[in-house]
């Protein structure tokens, strides 16, 4: 009967890349959809200020945003208010660009 002892640790210790690779992937899809989310909800609110009382959508599309992102807000009025919010997505892995994040939402102006 041979020895075994130390060989469950060489194995862990192969197979920790791959653990750690899945565990980066898992967290940068959560930071994508968390991405297109916080763009939503910026644009959201862009939309419905910027239809009650023009020109404030822009700082209700920061206000309803987490402090994370630096949205580019871009507002066009009229019978129907468009908002566009875009940010950029983080990355988890240093140089890499994984592009911006862009919602838009029409909601009609008030009438009053």
């Amino acid at each position: 009967m041979r020895d075994d002892r130390g060989s469950i640790i060489l194995e862990f210790t192969g197979f920790l890349p791959i653990l750690l690779v899945v565990g980066l992937a898992v967290i940068q899809l959560g930071l994508v959809g968390y991405s297109f989310s916080q763009a939503g909800s910026g644009a959201r609110a862009a939309a419905r200020a910027e239809s009650l009382e023009p020109g404030t959508g822009a700082g209700a599309a920061d206000a309803a945003m987490s402090d994370w992102y630096d949205p580019a807000v871009s507002v066009t009025g009229g019978d129907l208010v468009e908002a566009t919010v875009t940010v950029e997505i983080p990355a988890l892995i240093p140089f890499v660009g994984l592009g911006d994040a862009a919602r838009t939402v029409t909601m009609p102006a008030d009438e009053d």
